[in-house]
């Protein structure tokens, strides 16, 4: 496997694999200052939509993937999103991604958001796999912490195989395949 270039995943772009696409980084809109988002040198740095879900304690409800109560959450729509204190949110991003069936892609935080104490956590998305991102958010820190929707939140790494995989997230009807907006937990 090796780690694919911009040019690559412009091509791939093309191709119908990110949509909306940013071709740079873009880094200013409207005359304001935003945190970048779009093709690095080899990745990409998708943005977070305004649809979040914070973990509320209001409704004392048990944390169980295999039972998951969706009123342990707070629904929130807006240009921001503010996580208390040592807590947890869930958003999407505005990218649909089409993995094709060579590449398994990784997910990391940007480092604006990890020198705050915000951990953005993203399961692999693997080959076949499409659909809007869940993005994770961890706010470790004692203090209140903001997302900013429609900004960069986190890099998409693609590594791609010198061949097809046997069996694709597709080929297995993954659960979470084609999901739209923010994703609970499945089983």
């Amino acid at each position: 496997m090796s780690i694919k270039s911009d040019r690559w995943i412009t091509r791939m772009a093309q191709q119908g694999m990110i949509e909306p696409f940013a071709p740079g980084q873009t880094r200013e809109v409207d005359g304001q200052k935003i945190i970048s988002y779009g093709v690095s040198s080899y990745g990409y740095d998708v943005r977070c939509a305004d649809e979040f879900k914070i973990f509320t304690n209001i409704n004392s409800t048990i944390v169980d993937p295999k039972n998951f109560d969706p009123r342990g959450f707070v629904d929130v729509k807006g240009p921001v999103c503010i996580i208390p204190p040592n807590s947890f949110a869930l958003a999407r991003t505005v990218e649909y991604f089409r993995i094709p069936r060579s590449v398994l892609t990784i997910c990391l935080g940007k480092s604006t958001y990890a020198r705050c104490g915000i951990i953005v956590n993203v399961t692999p998305l693997e080959p076949e796999w499409e659909g809007h991102v869940t993005l994770e958010f961890s706010n470790t820190t004692p203090l209140p912490a903001r997302i900013y929707a429609n900004e960069g939140v986190a890099q998409m790494l693609f590594l791609e195989s010198d061949e097809v995989c046997e069996i694709s997230y597709r080929d297995r009807g993954g659960k979470y395949q084609g999901q739209q907006g923010v994703t609970l937990p499945r089983t």
